[in-house]
């Protein structure tokens, strides 16, 4: 027996990660199957099958997000049976071989692919599909694409990158339209499509509700979208083929207005709907809280407000932090004001200065400011010189600005986040003659509490002592100065 040296040994180092696990999921889905089906390997010159590469790109995006350049890089270390490969081929996955083969991704049937694999999700995991939550997003591009203007390709439309309302603030760039609709079970992705960077969100709606409507087989699934699906015609296709939704009313919409002038006289009968433990350990519970309008909508929708707790005291932090800006901004003013050499001099550039204080601390809604003006009588001599027994002096009459901060105001009505959901067509008002009708009639019981205080004629009518109790968010906790006036604004 001969004895081993260390020169006869050598050490090989290979990454695993969480490869194992993804392609536990991988092989569950089935996707190297469908890989090789739509994408097969029908070029002898193809060192590398498409669907091979297809499936390292698919590893990369979830593991470790490399560009197409980089692929090469990444996969040396790994153990190339983890990723579909032969030893060897990592080094064939160079950014030319990857492109074409995206390429032909692009041109096969990738609806077809895509439905494959959802199906096979929902049938091996047991997705539930009877909720579907739907957003959209933009994909911001940088560079020059001249060829991506929406023109055919393949026998098949193809999306235009255009500029649009781009929302991670970068109007100067190049957009797609990113629609994705995942499932409640598990927020799975269920569907998704790409339309052109200028396409408005609301119009997207009804091809994506008639595609989910075919993927799962009936109109019966719940579909969730946020305020670009409160339009007339998005609603209006979806109820009349049998489907339901809940969408959120946006601001400013007669429904909207209708029910914060009705909240002023009327208190809403709040029933807690769920309830849950804090974010954090020692925080307060979660309470969500609902109430149904009196009234249906304009075209005959069930209407539901919404409180939350957790919110409420979001706005109520928030407003404060901006009241206190804000009456810190109007003391500074007033400071410039007081000082011998302020360049306010008219009344018109102080309230000006203190306007503009106010907008940029954002309480413009809850402070106030009164500008007043004095006249200060003031002798100064008629020549230089150092005053004697014989000096003549010369009566003035100055106009002196004075800045003097109002006390924060109540906003009126509910916040502007405190929204209506509309429910589907089968929860309206059966018997609701004013369906479609130009205004909303008010129905419900008055307050029980004592009614307003009433202001001077033509003013405003003050709020009751327990008006934060049907209020969107608890009473304002306002500096003590603050609390000893008696007058609103």
């Amino acid at each position: 027996m001969t004895k081993a040296t260390p020169e006869q040994f050598t050490l090989r180092s290979q990454s695993m990660g969480a490869l194992p696990l993804l392609n536990f999921f991988l092989t569950r889905m089935g996707l190297a199957e469908r890989l090789q089906t739509h994408l097969p390997r029908d070029d002898a010159r193809l060192r590398l099958a498409p669907a091979a590469v297809i499936g390292v790109v698919v590893r990369s995006i979830v593991v470790a997000r490399r560009p197409v350049y980089a692929l090469a890089e990444w996969a040396a270390p790994c153990d190339q049976a983890l990723l579909g490969l032969a030893p060897g081929d990592e080094a064939a996955l160079n950014d030319d071989r990857v492109g074409r083969t995206l390429d032909r991704l692009f041109d096969a049937d990738r609806a077809s692919l895509i439905t494959g694999c959802v199906l096979a999700v929902v049938r091996e995991f047991g997705v539930e599909l009877a909720q579907l939550h739907n957003d959209s997003t933009t994909v911001t591009l940088s560079g020059s694409y001249a060829g991506a203007d929406g023109r055919p390709r393949g026998g098949k439309a193809t999306p235009a990158i255009r500029r649009g309302h781009n929302k991670d603030f970068r109007p100067d760039l190049a957009q797609l339209l990113f629609i994705l609709t995942v499932s409640a079970d598990g927020a799975v992705p269920i569907a998704y499509r790409v339309a052109d960077g200028n396409t408005p969100d609301d119009v997207t709606h009804v091809p994506t509700w008639d595609e989910l409507r075919a993927l799962v087989g009936d109109a019966g699934f719940l579909y969730v979208a946020d305020s670009k699906l409160c339009s007339k015609e998005a609603m209006g296709h979806i109820a009349g083929h049998g489907g339901r939704f809940v969408t959120v009313v946006p601001h400013g919409r007669r429904e909207d207005t209708w029910f914060r002038d009705w909240a002023q006289t009327h208190a809403p009968a709040w029933q807690e709907a769920h309830r849950c433990p804090g974010a954090r350990l020692g925080d307060p519970e979660r309470i969500w809280r609902t109430f149904e309008a009196p009234a249906p909508s304009l075209d005959g929708y069930r209407v539901i407000w919404v409180h939350s707790s957790g919110k409420a005291a979001r706005d109520a932090a928030s407003r404060a932090a901006r009241i206190e800006a804000g009456l810190a901004a109007i003391d500074a003013v007033a400071t410039r004001l007081a000082g011998p050499k302020t360049r306010l001099r008219t009344r018109v550039a102080a309230e000006e200065a203190a306007a503009a204080a106010l907008t940029a601390a954002g309480a413009t809604r809850w402070v106030g400011f009164t500008i007043t003006e004095t006249r200060e009588v003031a002798f100064r001599q008629e020549l230089r010189g150092r005053p004697g027994s014989e000096t003549r002096y010369r009566r003035e009459r100055e106009a002196r600005l004075h800045g003097q901060r109002r006390h924060p105001r109540r906003g009126r009505g509910l916040r502007r986040r405190d929204r209506w959901l509309l429910s589907a067509h089968h929860q309206r008002h059966r018997h609701d003659p004013r369906r479609g009708a130009g205004r909303l009639p008010l129905s419900a019981q008055p307050r029980t509490s004592p009614p307003h205080a009433q202001g001077p004629p033509g003013g405003r009518a003050r709020l009751p002592a327990d008006a934060a109790a049907h209020r969107s968010a608890p009473a304002l906790p306002l500096p003590r100065d603050a609390r000893r006036g008696a007058h609103r604004t």
